[in-house]
């Protein structure tokens, strides 16, 4: 799932067309639980699985239908709406943006790549979404929501609207999308398109020009856009990733949130920074995160390498990571079946970045945003 010398472009790319939810916002997740609640209030229970697949890229008016449907609701479409929104409102303050989303805006701004942002909400939402992320709406060349265009995606009309208003031919705009419905537009509209669908929508890999795991694995250079200038000695910082966890030999256990992942499916790949077992010691870590396939349900697979020692220590502990720089992604080959040169190789790398400033200043941070200062890797004796 990665973009080759193949999926080079005929034409140069000269801008880039984004997508808001599930592309460089986490809104999903944010606002999980907000359907179950609201369809409690009228003696009904909420479909997990229909809605983590049915509603994916659909416009408010598309999705606010389906539901009343769905769930016999007394209410029309434009009630539901009317009586949800500010319940959405309230938590998209609180999504966070996904790996590589703030990189890659800054990058494009930095070089003065044109790009937009297309989104199938309205725009008064998208305006909600982002008002809490710095630059976002300064940045942006063209701010697009689907009541400013005939139809939503799958149509072409939002992605055409864009590159029009950024004076640029579809054919060298290059659309990244998570999702079916957005990738079937950006073909629509004719136009190079990157997919980094979650673990759902992998469908969409067969009509995009390119498949990633994560926005950390997009290489501008191959687009024909500037290269990114952010790497230190093959290791490149990322905004902090916390996790919790429970580690037997080395693999993690993944504690949910409300019964949801912690993680959302994009973080995915070689990632380093500190672990801290049953909140007494600390290790430097080098951590896979990755897909289990092995059984007739995907599950997520994390597995730990302690750089300066060895994995007894985490064998059967409460385990905290903080992950704060990134290496590569991930191939066919898991790193319990890579050479061992190359696995030595890595952690060397690791452990060397864990040195620098840039890397180290993070383990003074609190472990997660509800603990106290105190609660952090720098009062812990390295190991």
């Amino acid at each position: 799932m990665s973009c080759c010398a193949s999926c080079k472009p005929k034409t140069k790319v000269l801008a880039v067309i984004l997508d808001l939810d599930g592309t460089l916002l986490d809104t999903e997740r944010a606002t999980k639980g907000i359907l179950k609640d609201f369809l409690a209030k009228y003696g009904k229970q909420v479909d997990g699985e229909r809605e983590d697949k049915k509603r994916l890229g659909m416009t408010q008016k598309d999705s606010a239908a389906g539901i009343c449907k769905d769930y016999d609701l007394p209410l029309t479409p434009d009630q539901y709406i009317k009586e949800i929104t500010p319940m959405y409102r309230e938590k998209w303050l609180q999504a966070k943006p996904l790996p590589g989303a703030n990189r890659l805006i800054k990058h494009l701004h930095k070089h003065g790549v044109p790009f937009a942002l297309a989104s199938n909400s309205l725009q008064e939402y998208i305006d909600a979404k982002i008002s809490h992320q710095r630059g976002w709406k300064e940045y942006f060349s063209v701010i697009l929501g689907s009541d400013q265009v005939k139809s939503g995606k799958p149509s072409p009309y939002l992605f055409e609207e864009a590159a029009k208003r950024m004076g640029v031919d579809a054919a060298q705009c290059l659309v990244i999308e998570d999702s079916l419905v957005g990738v079937r537009a950006a073909n629509a509209a004719k136009m190079k398109v990157v997919a980094v669908p979650p673990h759902s929508e992998a469908d969409c890999s067969s009509l995009a020009d390119s498949v990633l795991h994560s926005l950390l694995e997009f290489q501008p250079e191959l687009w024909g856009l500037p290269p990114f200038e952010d790497w230190v000695d093959n290791a490149l910082p990322i905004e902090p990733i916390h996790v919790r966890g429970v580690s037997v030999t080395g693999s993690v256990c993944e504690v949910s949130e409300n019964g949801t992942p912690a993680l959302r499916d994009q973080v995915f790949g070689f990632y380093f920074g500190w672990a801290k077992v049953d909140v007494q010691k600390s290790f430097k870590v080098m951590v896979s995160i990755g897909w289990d396939h092995c059984s007739c349900i995907s599950k997520r697979k994390f597995h730990i390498c302690i750089i300066d020692g060895n994995n007894e220590h985490l064998s059967h502990h409460q385990i905290q990571l903080l992950l704060v720089g990134y290496l590569r992604g991930l191939n066919s080959k898991d790193i319990t079946s890579m050479n061992v040169e190359v696995l030595e190789d890595y952690k060397s790398i690791a452990s060397a970045s864990l040195d620098l400033p840039m890397f180290l200043h993070h383990a003074c941070e609190p472990l997660f945003p509800e603990a106290s200062p105190e609660d952090s890797f720098c009062s812990d004796e390295k190991e």
